[in-house]
């Protein structure tokens, strides 16, 4: 399958058909049964980075509705560290350690796998600059800089405009391993 633009994760509104086939065999209408370990850990975390989103996207809203620079600061940076951490993390393990034991137990998946590997790059870009933004809104509030306002408000909108890439990855990469997972299981 080609590398298109319409596969890359910006433009991405779901996954092409190809990598969907383990999926038709379990489907997510069936994942609320006894689902293997590693599955169900995996959808813990992934829960967990939807949460952290969801936390991330209500504490901008509180600011832009209180203004209040300081609260704003004081619970955002830690959330956003956190999330950060988390999620490079997360990906580091999945694309050093899991890819490649699924690449050989499903070789026919390998195309998906790249492209989640794809994924992740893109999404350490957008970390990298949730990362700076956080750090200019810090550095702002710290030194009671007189733009500290505009680096919340651009904080807030690399926050918001990472939201939907992450989203639609976390759907993807579940809909590509966790049937992998419950079908295959996964060795080593």
């Amino acid at each position: 399958m080609s590398d298109g633009v319409g596969n890359a994760l910006a433009a991405r509104t779901g996954l092409p058909p190809a990598f969907r086939y383990l999926l038709d065999d379990f489907p997510r209408d069936r994942w609320n049964a006894a689902l293997d370990e590693t599955a169900a850990f995996w959808l813990q975390m992934h829960a967990g980075f939807r949460g952290h989103q969801t936390h991330m996207a209500d504490l901008v809203g509180q600011w832009r509705a209180n203004g209040d620079l300081t609260g704003f600061h004081r619970q955002m940076i830690p959330v956003l560290q956190s999330f950060l951490q988390h999620l490079d993390g997360h990906h580091r393990v999945e694309s050093g350690h899991y890819f490649p034991m699924m690449r050989t137990i499903e070789p026919g998946i390998g195309a998906g796998i790249d492209l989640l590997d794809r994924d992740h790059d893109a999404m350490h870009q957008t970390l990298e600059v949730l990362f700076q933004g956080g750090l200019a809104f810090h550095q702002a509030v710290a030194g009671k800089a007189p733009d500290a306002a505009d680096r919340a408000a651009r904080l807030s909108d690399l926050i918001e405009s990472g939201a939907r890439p992450l989203l639609r990855h976390l759907e993807d990469e579940e809909d590509i391993v966790i049937p992998l997972i419950q079908l295959r299981g996964l060795r080593g």
